[in-house]
Order: C-alpha cells, then sequence, then structure tokens
C-alpha cells in the first residue's frame, strides 16, 4: 500500500489472520485484493455449495466472519478499517473495501485479536456451568454493533423440530450427501473438516449435528449438552445484512473466546428454507431472519481439545493483478 497506509507486510499478516474465520464445511469462500489505498473483499462463487447452500447465504456470512477478522486484526496492528459494504452494486460479488486510518489500539482491541488464532469450533459436550447473564449481554452488545441480534433460545422444541426435518431432509438427498463427504473426513488437506475435529455421531443429542465423514475425534463426555443456545439474525435477508450477520457472530466468537467459553455455530437448520421461516416466526416471532445458531458453553475439563483446523494459504487467496475480478480499484 502507498502514501502512509500500512506496508504490504503488515496487510498480509493481518489477511493472514482473517483467513483463521470460520466457514461453512470450511471451505473458505473468500479472496482479497490489496490495492494502493484500500484492501478488497471477494466472494468466491467457485466454492459454492449448491445442494448445502442453494442461495449463497452461508459463503456470505463466511465472508462476512473473515472481514470481521480483518478488522479486529488490523484494528489491533494500529490501523483503524473503515468499511464500505457491496460498494458496487453491479458486481455483488465484491463485498466490501476496507480503507484504513492510524488508530491506538486498546487493550480490549490487542485481547480480542488474541482469541483469534485461539478460537476452536469445539463439537463436544458442554458442562453445567452456567453462563452469566452479563456476558450474554455483552454478547448482545457486540452484535447489535454491527447490525445484528442475539437471542438466547429457552424454548428448543422449535429448534429441535427444525433440526430433525432438516436432517432427514438432507439424509435423503444424494447431492448434499456427496457434498458433504467431500468437504469432511479429510487428512492433510488445507481446507475442509478434518476427520481429526469431528466427533462420531450421538443419535440422542438434543440438537443432531451433521455427519461429517470419517469422524475420529474423542468426545469423552458421557453427559448430556448443557450448552446455551444462541440464534443470531438481522432485520432484513440482503447481501448486506447476510455480510453483517457474518461480522456479528465473528464478534460473538471472539468475544466468547475471550472469556473461556467453548463455541459451535449451527446452520444445518437455517439451510432448509421452510424451517428457516419456522424459527423465524416461532423463536424470533418475525421480528429478524435468522442467519445462524451458536452452541456456548464451559468446555469439558477432560484433555483432548480440538485441533487447529487447517487453512488455505495466503497466496491462493490474493487476487492477481491480471484476474478478470471486477475492475481494479485503487
Amino acid at each position: 500500500m502507498k502514501n502512509g497506509l500500512p506496508d504490504d507486510t503488515t496487510v498480509k499478516a493481518a489477511l493472514t489472520l482473517a483467513g483463521r474465520a470460520p466457514s461453512v464445511h470450511n471451505i473458505q469462500p473468500w479472496r482479497w485484493r490489496i490495492a494502493d489505498h484500500s484492501v478488497h473483499l471477494y466472494l468466491d462463487r467457485r466454492r459454492a455449495l449448491p445442494a448445502t447452500d442453494p442461495d449463497h447465504r452461508d459463503i456470505v456470512i463466511s465472508c462476512g466472519a473473515a472481514l470481521h477478522h480483518l478488522a479486529v486484526a488490523m484494528t489491533a496492528m494500529g490501523w483503524a478499517p473503515v468499511i464500505h459494504r457491496v460498494p458496487d452494486p453491479a458486481d455483488p460479488d465484491h463485498l466490501a473495501a476496507v480503507t484504513l486510518i492510524p488508530h491506538r489500539p486498546t487493550p480490549v482491541d490487542i485481547e480480542l485479536s488474541k482469541s483469534i488464532s485461539r478460537r476452536r469450533t469445539d463439537r463436544r459436550h458442554y458442562t453445567s456451568w452456567s453462563i452469566p447473564a452479563g456476558y450474554l449481554g455483552l454478547f448482545a452488545e457486540r452484535a447489535a454493533a454491527l447490525g445484528a441480534v442475539v437471542r438466547r433460545i429457552d424454548d428448543r422444541e422449535p429448534v429441535r423440530a427444525a433440526a430433525r426435518v432438516a436432517s432427514g431432509i438432507h439424509a435423503g438427498d444424494e447431492a448434499y450427501r456427496f457434498e458433504l463427504a467431500m468437504w469432511s473426513g479429510r487428512h492433510g488437506s488445507v481446507d475442509g473438516v478434518p476427520a481429526r475435529n469431528t466427533p462420531a455421531p450421538r443419535p440422542a443429542d438434543d440438537l443432531p449435528a451433521r455427519m461429517f465423514a470419517g469422524a475420529e475425534f474423542s468426545d469423552p463426555t458421557s453427559q448430556p449438552d448443557h450448552a446455551d443456545l444462541l440464534v443470531i439474525g438481522t432485520s432484513a435477508d440482503d447481501q448486506v445484512s447476510r455480510l453483517r450477520a457474518g461480522e456479528a457472530i465473528s464478534s460473538v466468537l471472539l468475544t466468547a473466546t475471550g472469556i473461556g467459553l467453548a463455541t459451535c455455530l449451527l446452520t444445518e437448520p437455517l439451510e432448509i428454507s421452510a424451517q428457516r421461516t419456522k424459527i423465524r416466526e416461532q423463536v424470533l416471532h418475525g421480528s429478524a431472519f435468522p442467519q445462524a445458531m451458536l452452541r456456548v458453553g464451559w468446555a469439558p475439563t477432560s484433555p483432548g481439545k480440538p485441533p487447529e483446523t487447517p487453512r488455505r494459504p495466503l497466496t491462493e487467496l490474493l487476487v492477481r493483478d491480471d484476474e478478470a475480478l471486477g475492475s481494479p480499484p485503487q
């Protein structure tokens, strides 16, 4: 970058941290372009999941999480981001343009950035220790700052019903099963869900988990899952709203990690349109569009925490100057 802006080494370090963001099936559907005065985020539709995510909602949310990770990393490095979401209406895959101004990071900024490398998706059962109400309030406050709402789900029956229906529909969908098998049970890959990160299916679970291939992660917890269940929603359901939902999800995940809580995103019930509508009506009472659900709680104290999941190298994620991916920004 030029004219007193951060050098490319700083920007690339921040983009590497941004790549630690969670994404559906860990497909990492984002591309970045470093321009003279800005950084640009693009949706990579080549990594779409047509059976799992036919309307591309999940992958836009995933990109929103990466955008927020970038903002957190740059802020901790002394550069406050100014984000222009979907800056070119003619190019909906150009999700964000980020300009940077000097900023003195606070201890909160630095601590939030440290959570990027510590965060894991933890699919184990959580303990019965309760989460203080103040923490849940903090999640809601930070999500609201990014244009989303967070609600604790006390009556889980609508979500249980939606999860069972979604799981049944997907179990009978050959294209979905093939897609899931292609992106899970992996060894030595830079993307997808590794076998070492997924516990074996537990049919008696309150909310059925995805049936990832080749599960190898051992969950010694024999007790029921005591996770709190949250839903993250937005007032609209357009591209910008979904991007903001991803940013809010990232903020909640990093905040929870900093507190010491374990987290696991749940999106399968929302991938079936009719079930998503029911959750909107029965859980959010029509006040918001549900974009993701989140299990949060205190992890078991037993050894064997989830290992770090792999990430694609930054060289694969940077847009080359000769690539036809929108007009070259300045």
